[in-house]
């Protein structure tokens, strides 16, 4: 699997010269840290690295009325400072009753089915700071009634990556969910690439898609098939397949 080791290689120097997400969550090893780096993951890398940079995340133990009070200037693309702030502040709620790997892992153990464990994280996220606005529901998701209407919740698949796996650059911070059970993160890049190398036949970008390719990576490799989103998305990338 030369190709796999050398976009390992490839994309270090990428985050280490240009800056990811994924690398300010590795500078603070927290799981709640980490989902946050991951859902304001869309965009434009400079942009998004640019606004996790300004984030205090120590906020996620000072009171909700800090929170409010030191976010309040705050604003990322669709998120205002009242929704960023609802993040932080359902967050540390949590924090205080649950970990986010409990609750991942309460959804997911009984048919090891990683959708599952989202689905019940989105819903107790929900529950305990309910907001309802456009701007909050693209950031933290919703439950779809069907998978076909849903999109591929590429942000949340990338962070079980990171929380999941181990290695030269996922963080391996939890140990309940397995490897071989995660889907793909699917984005553009790696849908199209995919469908070029006869990978995926699906021709809807959607979580079906996402489950497809997943299965086709599993011939590959069953114990650990995510490993490939680092070489599927840089080829995808870059335009070379």
């Amino acid at each position: 699997m030369r190709m796999y080791a050398n976009t390992i290689w490839v994309s270090i120097l990428h985050f280490e010269a240009f800056g990811d997400p994924l690398l300010i969550a590795s500078k603070h090893q927290d799981e709640s840290i980490a989902l946050i780096c991951a859902l304001f993951a869309y965009g434009n890398v400079t942009a998004i690295v640019k606004f996790l940079h300004s984030l205090d995340f120590s906020l996620l133990e000072a009171s909700e009325e800090t929170i409010r009070k030191e976010l309040a200037s705050f604003y990322y693309r669709f998120q205002n400072a009242e929704d960023i702030a609802t993040l932080f502040i359902a967050l540390k709620r949590l924090r205080s009753q649950e970990s986010i790997e409990n609750l991942f892992y309460a959804g997911y153990q009984k048919e090891h089915n990683i959708l599952d464990g989202l689905w019940h994280f989105i819903e107790t996220l929900q529950t305990v700071y309910p907001r309802e606005t456009k701007g909050y529901g693209f950031l933290t998701g919703s439950v779809p009634k069907n998978l076909s209407a849903s999109g591929t919740y590429k942000r949340y698949m990338m962070y079980l990556r990171w929380m999941v796996r181990k290695d030269a650059l996922d963080l391996g911070l939890w140990s309940k969910i397995d490897k071989k059970d995660l889907l793909m993160p699917l984005d553009t890049h790696t849908f199209a690439v995919s469908r070029r190398l006869g990978l995926l036949g699906r021709k809807t970008y959607d979580m079906k898609a996402s489950i497809e390719l997943t299965r086709t990576l599993r011939t590959f490799d069953a114990l650990d098939p995510i490993k490939y989103d680092f070489a599927l998305y840089r080829l995808g990338q870059e335009k070379l397949a």
